[in-house]
């Protein structure tokens, strides 16, 4: 999985001008690399249900190796997910509680 550069958003952002969603290609562009990661924290997911699966059923070539392995990069995938969404509430929450 590779993670594409924040900074085109976050220029929008620094220049005061928020763009809506529907007509910034920068938004936009932020939106996708969003789905595009919850989309591969899903896919290893799955990943690893098949493999587990596969294992449980004595598949040929199906290992326990393969179903730990798949499992363990799921499991590393969702706690970065809700490690990043964490971070995010917290942001969010310090901006709320900003007194101008």
């Amino acid at each position: 999985m590779t993670i594409a550069p924040i900074t085109p958003a976050l220029g929008t952002l620094a220049m005061g001008g928020v763009q809506p969603a529907q007509g910034s290609g920068s938004a936009g562009s932020f939106l996708d690399m969003v789905n595009s990661a919850l989309q591969g924290v899903s896919s290893a997911q799955n990943q690893a249900s098949s493999a587990e699966t596969a294992f449980a059923v004595g598949a040929p070539g199906a290992t326990l190796g393969q179903a730990v392995v798949a499992s363990d990069r799921a499991e590393v995938a969702w706690n970065a997910t809700v490690a990043v969404r964490n971070e995010v509430v917290s942001a969010y929450s310090s901006i709320m509680n900003m007194q101008f």
